[in-house]
């Protein structure tokens, strides 16, 4: 197996350093995250799978299928989200983020965890107010008919999550400050 040039050696398992070092401890263990991801990708493939034998077998679909699926994306989306700020894997622009001295990495690094957590922290305000009107006018999802606020809840509660992960990476970025 060759890998790009950027890459360190491998591991004895294969992977470059980049892939395969260990996480940082948090208060709350990734694996929450990393099982999540399991169980709704499991879930994911599992409906899809039933789906697509119904329509071979009957010509008919379950009808409720793309509507859970759609959901579990986002779900999925939003857990993702939040095992990357943990991991601080979040997107930004590598090129000013890990160059320079030590001390400006750790302060943008603080930065960047502090606008995340700000974001998500408004995107977690902002859709409470949408979950309490999609409860309060009984909005009803348009594939099953099920309240739809049972699927808007996660929203709040995902982001509220993500912004969690991001003050533990800006607690954690400025414990690594005082140490150096």
């Amino acid at each position: 197996m060759s890998l790009p040039s950027d890459f360190g050696p491998p591991d004895e398992a294969g992977l470059p350093p980049e892939m395969s070092e260990r996480d940082e401890a948090t208060r709350v263990p990734l694996k929450l995250e990393d099982w999540l991801t399991v169980i709704v990708m499991g879930a994911l493939a599992l409906i899809t799978f039933a789906n697509v034998l119904v329509r071979y077998f009957t010509n008919q679909s379950f009808a409720w299928t793309e509507e859970f699926s759609v959901f579990l994306m986002i779900v999925l989306s939003l857990v993702a989200g939040s095992a990357a700020v943990a991991r601080n894997r979040h997107i930004r622009i590598e090129y000013f983020a890990d160059s320079g001295p030590a001390s400006r990495q750790r302060a943008l690094a603080r930065f960047g965890a502090l606008m995340v957590a700000l974001l998500f922290g408004l995107i977690g305000v902002l859709s409470m107010r949408l979950v309490w009107d999609d409860y309060r006018f009984g909005e009803t999802s348009p594939g099953i008919g099920v309240p739809q606020w049972w699927y808007s809840i996660w929203l709040p509660v995902l982001s509220i999550a993500i912004m969690l992960r991001a003050l533990g990476l800006f607690i954690r970025r400025g414990r690594d400050e005082d140490d150096a």
